[in-house]
């Protein structure tokens, strides 16, 4: 580990120094004189033929030493010992912070970590990467994690012009060692996780402070959150949410409360089921940070609730359903909160509300009520309905809609051939490719799967994952008749 700070807080100094340097600079980092040769002179062929030595190349270490720039570094890397590390073979890519970087940290934190060599080799390897990385190379890892010599992991975001690691600001790149290669920052990088030792913490501030906090102490300790808190309270949610979890919460902060419409906030807060509906669908089991929630474009996440968030990437726009998130990686000890910009409203309306409010499904709705199972999909649930629309009743053989309404004891397990028990999305529904699943009619319905096509029999899903409050329905195009 020491030899790895050494490398971290060498290459950090080199690439500071190298960015920096004038052409003064550039000649303060040639190789020194040869000293005068005081051993036997060499054979007569050898003088002969001897040009003069080529300059030797600089180490990471070298560059941040000759430069009056990072002397803190330097100090900082003599302190911890890795001074021997950085001027190895490498190769390695130090993000070095000058002087004025390591003069902007809290008062006494210098101090406290120059006093700890454990901490302080720590945070000097936290600068480091294996490899050499040029800036062209470092670009392509926007949005992503990158392992450094510490074991921790920097983020890395482009915007335009601007490559920001963590929160640092590179500001010279690519200044070259004969071990790798310095890009210079503007800031001091601190972990935020592992083991940590009072220094560490004092250079950390507040995100060590959070990291500290559980979600619910984090949102109490921010006034933009009064609103959302308030209402954790009404609900009863505050000890799960202070629990271990992990969860990943979209935070809506007071200006997204103040948009919903007139009265809705009151009457939320004056119903505290309902409440309780609305503050679960914010919450998702399991720690999923930004760059997890990236890969999930177009995908669906399950809250606790039960129903699902649905998730779209546009360029840098990230969207929770029709909430964007503006502030994201919000950590704290039982998980990570993303803040979003607008209130998520999970579907209160059943299975059979949702049919009877849709123009489409006039004759299913007819049939439900003249079979006596609107109450049963109106009940809690948990149900699948492959609902097929009027035009697909319409393809019935002439008469045989007829038939059915008048004869309710063979309309009953026509329609329970199309509810299964339980809730099943579409993902879900795929991953049953080739196998029956029992209906509440007893018997069972075959899902075929071909290509985008998903079939239940002979009838196709033309509209998956309509949510409701009991369930999610799928819309078919062709009664399924037992």
């Amino acid at each position: 580990m020491k030899k790895f700070l050494f490398l971290s807080l060498f290459i950090v100094l080199s690439l500071v120094l190298a960015a920096c340097a004038a052409p003064a600079t550039q000649e303060a980092i040639q190789a020194p004189p040869l000293p005068e040769q005081t051993e036997e002179p060499m054979e007569q062929e050898m003088e002969e033929s001897a040009e003069e030595p080529a300059a030797e190349a600089v180490s990471i270490v070298d560059i941040a030493i000759q430069d009056g720039r990072f002397t803190t570094l330097v100090t900082a890397l003599e302190a911890a010992g890795l001074v021997e590390t950085l001027q190895g073979e490498g190769p390695f890519t130090v993000f070095a912070p000058p002087d004025d970087a390591f003069a902007a940290l809290p008062e006494g934190a210098l101090e406290d970590l120059l006093a700890d060599p454990e901490a302080l080799a720590n945070v000097l390897l936290y600068h480091g990467v294996s490899g050499s990385v040029k800036v062209e190379d470092v670009i392509t890892f926007d949005g992503q994690e990158v392992a450094t010599l510490s074991g921790q992991a920097v983020k890395v975001m482009v915007d335009g012009e601007s490559v920001m690691i963590n929160d640092a600001n590179v500001i010279i790149t690519d200044i070259e060692g004969s071990n790798g290669v310095i890009h210079v920052i503007d800031a001091v990088l601190i972990p935020t996780t592992g083991d940590m030792s009072s220094a560490e913490d004092d250079m950390a501030g507040d995100e060590m402070e959070e990291m500290d906090q559980t979600i619910v102490d984090i949102a109490v300790s921010d006034e933009n959150f009064s609103t959302l808190v308030a209402a954790l309270e009404v609900a009863g949610l505050v000890e799960v949410l202070q629990g271990e979890g992990p969860f990943t919460v979209f935070a809506p902060t007071n200006d997204a409360f103040a948009a919903l419409p007139e009265g809705a906030l009151e009457s939320l807060l004056a119903d505290p089921e309902a409440l309780t509906d609305v503050l679960l669908y914010h919450v998702a089991e399991g720690e999923a940070m930004a760059a997890d929630v990236d890969k999930l474009d177009g995908q669906k996440v399950e809250t606790l609730l039960g129903q699902y968030l649905d998730i779209t990437i546009d360029a840098e726009t990230v969207l929770v359903d029709e909430s964007q998130v503006i502030a994201a990686d919000v950590k704290a000890s039982n998980g990570v909160i993303h803040v979003i910009d607008s209130v998520l409203i999970p579907e209160s309306r059943t299975i059979a509300e949702i049919a009877a409010e849709d123009g489409r499904f006039t004759t299913l709705v007819a049939a439900l009520e003249a079979a006596g199972l609107v109450e049963a999909l109106q009940g809690e649930g948990l149900f699948t309905v492959f609902a097929p629309t009027d035009d697909a009743f319409a393809a019935l053989p002439e008469g045989t809609v007829e038939g059915l309404l008048a004869d309710t004891e063979a309309l009953t397990p026509v329609l329970l051939y199309h509810v299964v028990d339980g809730k099943v999305m579409a993902a879900q529904v795929i991953e049953l490719d080739g196998q029956e699943v029992e209906t509440l009619s007893g018997d069972n319905v075959t899902v075929i799967i071909n290509g985008e096509a998903v079939k239940i029999n002979e009838a196709q899903v033309i509209i998956p994952d309509v949510e409701a409050s009991n369930g999610v329905i799928h819309v078919i195009d062709a009664v399924l008749v037992p």
